[in-house]
């Protein structure tokens, strides 16, 4: 990936907030990613009057990820409900952490970074692979 579109890249995401169900906050979000592969995959927050149960557009983006196909993340991009880009929470980062190609990028606030830079020192599959017991 040499270059990356933000503007189609986000363009995704904001078709994605569409599908967002957020009747409690009022507050949807879309996010939009490219796999290494190529492909193009989107996700959407889904609420629970259970809060802790709610779904993070992150979440159903990785769930994408697994049922279209597998692979690894090279690019993210997140919206919130005025189309602007929304730097993830901490969970969200581990969960894209996990899924990412080395040096993912993503769109943030300040720019694009990293996941390495938005999530320091991180802990994942990479690791337990360096430390699983023979």
């Amino acid at each position: 990936m040499d270059t990356i579109d933000w503007d189609a890249l986000r363009a995704v995401a904001n078709e994605a907030k569409t599908h967002a169900y957020a009747p409690y906050s009022n507050f949807p979000v879309g996010v939009a990613a490219i796999v290494d592969d190529g492909r193009i995959i989107s996700g959407a927050n889904v609420e629970n009057a259970s809060y802790g149960l709610t779904l993070c557009a992150e979440c159903a983006l990785v769930s994408s990820l697994h049922m279209t196909g597998g692979g690894r993340l090279v690019a993210f991009t997140c919206v919130d409900g005025h189309g602007d880009v929304l730097m993830p929470c901490g969970r969200c980062r581990q969960l894209l952490y996990e899924h990412s190609a080395p040096g993912m990028l993503l769109e943030t606030v300040s720019g694009v970074k990293t996941i390495d830079e938005v999530i320091p020192d991180a802990f994942g599959p990479r690791h337990l692979e360096d430390y699983r017991a023979e």
